[in-house]
């Protein structure tokens, strides 16, 4: 060996030796930290989840939203594995510089693949880098950059990552250039393009130096790769909150355990709140009590309240911002960030982890005596501040963890997770912390009160008496039938009608449920309501948090539609749609439910329903108008969260003369108009609000009609375009309505005249 080699070896080696230690040392004190947490069951399945694990990982199917990263990072992710007999490879030539792998080291398919994925990882972390110097925060117009997704982002360590993969890819291509070089000037047999597609060209330039001058310096090259790498080794193992490096390994995990084993996203459905890894039942939540030996903790007080899903969830956070990018709450200067969220909790159960681990082992101080990392609240008052989004960990900072309005700004519309490239399952992570709030602390927003009671003494978010229920029905042509009074069970017509809180008392839902049921009517369908033995679904009950009441009224009403003899069950409202199909089967209800934008497109595609005129072709005088535009908000709950995008739009595109115009934030991508969560019923102090800027999206269309599938968001966009009428901002002639509505208006031909929001 020369001296290089010697000294190359002497460096090298040690600092291997140190990286695998730390490395092992870390991994082992993460798993520590995951088993803090609460079971979680989710290992079912177990062939589903890894053919969705696989799906993901190669069809970078969650980061196809953006196309060009998308590639880009394919390129880079499959190289890191690809390439890791290169590494190898380094070691032996420190050593010996003409070493090869065994068997496959010249096997020419292997080179390609080498070369293939060293050229395309280079290319796409550049890329990559490219995007995050384009989208830095320094660049963005808004406040502080606070537009950008990668605003709060820790960007020494993303930096960090991708010189590492720069230098690393760099050194394997120069590399095999050096190898090529060195097979050219002792005459061995692969010296061509066959073993050296991609780089033969770059040996050609290291053709003229002596053998001794090549081999030093690959030993030189082979010697930078090695300690690039496990330099990088070292520093994520120092630092196992850097998430921008350890995603590269938990995603693996997260995806596999993600809460659908078929790959469907983290949505519709909450989690039941959890003690010990069992749904909470508050039948039997005193012998539950009795039983558990440790306090029982409903919902999340603590960190190490959250489930050990939550917990690795923290860890993956990649801090790519596509969730903040997305966010509602965010886009309007709220002070919620999902991934500054994640972020904070991931640096916090860090920092309490050591703590924790030593209570449970019976050496942590206690009282007076405890670190800042244990005595520190979850959630609280952080004197927020605007140009600090969100408060992280800091053992000499504030009073508690996370600043209440963060909690409170979520509207639970499900963008974050829908965004998310590695299935974090932020809506369920929320909840969960208000569930605490408020069934522990009672620590919730003033005007969530006056909902509990109401809902609570009435069984509407509105407080109105139940014998209101079927107002909406009078003076309809035709009778509704009611079960119970009318017929005895559901089992007698063809669909339960699920009228909903909004759709009874209402003014606005109301037209849209007598445009329902006299479409169904004209249709031949035969359906019945329940009347006053409908009570809230119980949806804005439990995404505030408070469990124990949606477990009061959903029990009661799955006992109704049981008692009932409901199979098949139609609704207006995107909320009670989700609820009752995603939810009631946790509480023994299963039933076939559609949405009655699924419905009506299925009568019109079966001719049942034939719309032959536009929906606004006469006013008031009879005078024929200018064709109609239209466009279509998505609601959360019917599209993020359930899937539903295109009934409600070939239902628009089957009436005659109607112009479609698509907003740019649609789909998969539409902006929440503020509702969920339970935000109806609060007030926005912070920021601007949601729905004028929902709004104001769908005026710049230019269309006339803003078309809504669900009376909370038609409640939003109605208001807010209100507002902007009010302040000149929108013509007069722009009108909100449901899908329903225009439908009835459009097969009313040869009726009298009625627009479609009669």
């Amino acid at each position: 060996m020369s001296a290089l080699q010697i000294v190359a070896a002497v460096v090298t080696i040690p600092v291997t030796l140190v990286a695998i230690g730390l490395f092992v040392r870390a991994i082992a004190t993460m798993a520590s930290t995951y088993r803090l947490g609460q079971p979680d069951r989710r290992t079912d399945r177990p062939g589903a989840r890894t053919w969705t694990l696989i799906r993901e990982f190669l069809g970078h199917t969650r980061m196809s939203r953006l196309p060009v990263v998308a590639v880009a990072h394919w390129f880079t992710m499959v190289s890191f594995g690809v390439l890791f007999l290169t590494l190898v490879n380094a070691f032996g030539q420190v050593f010996e510089p003409d070493w090869a792998l065994p068997l496959i080291g010249h096997f020419f398919l292997y080179e390609w693949v080498t070369e293939l994925f060293a050229v395309t990882g280079l290319l796409g972390i550049l890329t990559l880098m490219w995007v995050r110097r384009k989208n830095h925060p320094g660049r963005n117009p808004s406040p502080q950059g606070r537009y950008s997704r990668f605003f709060g982002s820790t960007f020494w360590q993303a930096y960090y990552v991708e010189l590492t993969i720069l230098g690393v890819a760099l050194c394997i291509t120069v590399l095999r250039g050096l190898e090529y070089a060195h097979e050219d000037v002792t005459g061995g047999d692969h010296a061509n393009a066959l073993h050296f597609p991609f780089t033969f060209g770059l040996g050609e330039l290291f053709s003229g130096m002596s053998k001794d001058s090549i081999e030093q310096l690959i030993v030189v090259v082979a010697a930078i790769k090695i300690l690039i790498s496990f330099a990088w080794m070292i520093t994520i193992s120092l630092n196992v909150t850097m998430g921008v490096a350890w995603h590269r390994f938990l995603a693996f995990f997260n995806i596999w355990f993600k809460r659908h084993a078929d790959g469907r996203t983290s949505l519709g459905a909450l989690q039941p709140m959890k003690v010990a890894g069992e749904p909470v039942d508050f039948d039997n939540l005193d012998e539950l009590m009795e039983d558990d030996s440790d306090e029982v903790s409903l919902g999340v007080g603590t960190v190490d309240d959250f489930t050990w899903k939550g917990l690795l969830d923290f860890s993956t956070c990649t801090e790519c911002g596509r969730c903040q990018s997305q966010c509602p709450a965010w886009n309007t200067e709220k002070p919620l960030s999902p991934k500054l969220l994640m972020m904070t909790l991931r640096d916090h159960a860090n920092a309490q982890a050591p703590y924790l681990k030593a209570a449970s082992n019976g050496g942590a101080p206690e009282g007076a005596d405890a670190p800042a990392a244990v005595t520190t609240a979850l959630i609280g008052d952080t004197s927020y501040d605007l140009s600090a989004p969100l408060t992280a960990y800091n053992p000499h900072g504030p009073d508690a963890v996370i600043d209440q309005d963060v909690l409170w700004s979520c509207t639970t519309c499900g963008a974050c997770v829908e965004q998310c490239p590695v299935d974090i399952e932020h809506v369920d992570h929320i909840v969960d912390m208000r569930r605490y709030q408020v069934l522990i602390e009672s620590a919730f927003p003033s005007e969530l009160g006056g909902l509990f009671k109401n809902l609570e003494n009435k069984q509407n978010p509105w407080g109105m008496s139940a014998r209101a229920r079927l107002d909406w029905a009078k003076d309809l042509p035709f009778e509704v039938k009611v079960i119970g009074s009318d017929i005895e069970s559901a089992d007698e017509v063809d669909w339960l009608f699920w009228v909903g809180c909004a759709g009874a008392y209402e003014d606005r839902a109301k037209k849209t449920t007598r445009a329902v049921a006299e479409l169904l009517h004209t249709a031949g369908v035969d359906f019945a309501v329940l009347g006053d033995g409908e009570t809230c679904t119980g949806d804005p009950a439990r995404r505030a948090g408070n469990e124990m009441l949606f477990q009061m009224l959903a029990s009661q009403n799955v006992e109704v539609l049981n008692e009932s003899k409901a199979k098949k069950i139609v609704v207006t409202c995107a909320h009670c749609f989700n609820t009752i199909k995603n939810e009631y089967p946790q509480l023994g209800g299963e039933y076939e439910v559609v949405h009655h934008t699924q419905l009506l497109n299925r009568l019109v595609r079966e001719k049942k329903l034939v719309p032959v005129a536009r929906p606004d072709e006469a006013d008031s005088s009879g005078a024929a108008s200018t064709a109609s535009s239209v466009t279509y908000h998505d609601p959360c709950y019917l599209g993020r969260h359930n899937g539903v995008y295109a009934p409600p739009r070939e239902l628009i595109g089957a009436l005659p003369g109607v112009e479609y115009r698509e907003m740019e934030r649609s789909g998969e991508k539409s902006f929440c108009c503020g509702a969920g969560g339970a935000r109806m019923w609060m007030e926005e102090k912070l920021g601007s609000r949601i729905n004028l800027n929902r709004t104001q999206e769908a005026i710049d269309t230019g269309a006339d009609r803003i078309a809504i599938g669900c009376p909370f968001c038609r409640v939003m966009m109605t208001d807010g375009l209100t507002a902007k009428q009010s302040e000149g901002e929108a013509r007069e002639q722009v009108e909100v309505v449901d899908v329903a509505n225009m439908l009835l208006a459009a097969v009313r031909r040869g009726e009298e005249p009625v627009t479609a929001d009669a």
